[in-house]
């Protein structure tokens, strides 16, 4: 059995996720989704932010960001965990195309990898500072960790991040109360030793926005959270309002609890601040074992207090990382080269270019990377949402229904991605300074209202016609179909009519189809003049997007 066909592995990557393999229970699959906040990229870049721009400054960016991100990643999360889908083929149907989220898939891809470089680079310090290993080689050890502990996904995933929850509460827990408890927390809380001399100067709205656009980046993290909530067990009348609560705050609760963890990182950051330089505080092994040696009194046991912290906490997130990180380049190169050697294969391309990073030394220039993507990742998901909610639910300009599978979507749709492009390319322009300093501040807002403004307008102009190429005649059941090539049954709602094999074939299997040439549907790049739109395919119900 090859690595593709391994369930233990795959997690059904690449295709619709079958009620018979989601069996965790909406609270495991919480506590899966909620590693992130156990990041120490957070206590990292919060010190940073501070630093650089003061506390109100932060606090205040870090809430308008948490305000835009929240209803945004509202929306993709509820759609993830009712569709069973990954946020790739979630893409595909509202209004990118089959191809056209190719490019999302590397955005996304790059997205992940950033964070475990990043996330990485802070392991590796904890690493040296243990053993007094080279920095470098320190990278290399910790890249290798991350391969055996995410080659087996959720099956493994879960149980792990359950088992070490109260560890990591416990030890966490320990830092923040010695930190509350120092003489003049809440004034060093504020008024942190470190701040800069432009951190200064008081609430500029200049700086908030600088920021919130920043912050805007982790609007993206709703992929990572939702390759966990496609794992959601269906709804039903006695587990509803667990089941909302879970969706709720194991996706957009990220935000919340991004400003959580502002708070308890600038607590601990206050307290460091009185003890040692601006370059310890933002390095998070440094940091807590500057805040343990108040409660122990002894340097070496509050290293190991902190190290073992921030061992954990960063194997816990880039368990995610990995695995996210290879779902997106499963989904990038099964269309690109037709071929899926299994999810497990592309851990290995993840590691090994996030090793690449931390030794460019990711570490110290990841706010202007994020400063950067944000541009990109926050067009992507407002072309996203604007498709989700406004095109298919208010305005009626898309069909009602989720289609993902390649025999049935155009190669491009220009609603989605063509709004996206625009939104990102307008937003680059304007963060290179085209439209002065303030635009620049600005960009991923700006990139942000055009994703959002523009998917109906294209919508309207093309008329709904560039979102269904064709239609599948197939059993109005819940049952299971034969794939005509991989020999396994699966859910109708994967399945596809293929008249290359003459058969049924399961949309994994039509994805890495190489010698059909697009068989089924002769007019993949662009409508037939005089098309009409195609409406609801028959083997899925119309399911209204609920969010709440």
């Amino acid at each position: 059995m090859g690595l593709a066909d391994n369930p233990q592995m795959e997690d059904y990557s690449l295709r619709y996720t079958p009620a018979a393999f989601r069996k965790w229970s909406p609270w495991m699959v919480f506590l899966s989704c909620l590693v992130g906040i156990s990041a120490m990229a957070g206590y990292a870049l919060d010190a940073a932010f501070v630093d650089a721009f003061g506390f109100s400054n932060a606090l205040v960016g870090f809430l308008v960001a948490a305000a835009v991100t929240l209803p945004l990643t509202l929306v993709i999360a509820f759609a993830i965990a009712r569709k069973h889908v990954d946020i790739d083929l979630l893409t595909r149907g509202s209004g990118f195309g089959y191809l056209g989220s190719t490019l999302t898939s590397l955005v996304y891809a790059t997205y992940t990898l950033i964070f475990l470089a990043y996330e990485g680079a802070i392991m590796a310090q904890a690493v040296t500072a243990l053993t007094h290993l080279d920095i470098h080689l320190s990278y290399v050890v910790v890249s290798a960790v991350m391969i055996p502990l995410t080659l087996y996904g959720m099956s493994f995933s879960a149980k792990f991040q359950a088992w070490t929850w109260p560890i990591w509460i416990a030890l966490i827990g320990l830092a923040l109360g010695t930190a509350a408890t120092a003489p003049d927390a809440g004034h060093n809380m504020v008024h942190p030793a470190t701040v800069s001399p432009t951190g200064l100067a008081g609430l500029t709205v200049l700086a908030v926005f600088t920021i919130a656009a920043a912050q805007l980046s982790l609007a993206t993290q709703v992929g990572e959270q939702g390759d966990y909530l496609r794992l959601m067990p269906d709804p039903t009348a006695r587990n509803r309002g667990r089941w909302r609560l879970a969706v709720i705050m194991g996706g957009p609760g990220f935000a919340l609890f991004a400003v959580g963890i502002f708070f308890a990182s600038t607590l601990l950051v206050g307290y460091a601040s009185t003890k040692v330089d601006a370059a310890h505080v933002g390095i998070p092994v440094d940091l807590f074992t500057t805040v343990y040696e108040r409660l122990t009194g002894n340097h070496t046991v509050a290293l190991v207090l902190a190290g073992l912290l921030v061992l954990l906490s960063q194997i816990k997130i880039n368990i995610m990382n990995t695995y996210s990180g290879s779902l997106s380049w499963s989904n990038f190169f099964s269309r690109l080269l037709h071929r899926h050697p299994g999810r497990a294969a592309w851990v290995f391309l993840q590691v090994g270019l996030s090793l690449v990073l931390m030794e460019i030394d990711i570490f110290n220039h990841i706010v202007e990377v994020l400063a950067w993507y944000s541009n990109v990742g926050v067009a992507w998901i407002g072309a996203m949402v604007a498709d989700l909610v406004i095109n298919k639910r208010w305005l009626k300009l898309a069909p009602p229904e989720l289609v993902f599978h390649r025999a049935h979507l155009y190669h491009v749709n220009p609603v989605g991605f063509g709004s996206m492009i625009v939104a990102g390319a307008v937003s680059m322009i304007a963060y290179y300074g085209a439209f002065g300093a303030t635009a620049a501040a600005l960009s991923p807002f700006i990139a942000l209202v055009l994703a959002i403004v523009l998917p109906p307008v294209v919508a309207l102009a093309t008329r709904g016609r560039w979102y269904i190429a064709r239609l599948s005649e197939l059993p109005e059941n819940d049952g299971e179909l034969p794939c005509s090539v991989c020999g396994g049954d699966y859910d109708v709602v994967d399945m596809a009519t293929c008249p290359h094999h003459g058969g049924t074939i399961c949309s994994l299997c039509c994805s890495t189809e190489g010698a059909c040439h697009d068989a089924c549907k002769p007019n993949a790049w662009r409508p037939p003049k005089g098309a009409v739109p195609l409406g609801m395919p028959k083997f899925a119900p119309v399911k209204e997007l609920e969010v709440a």
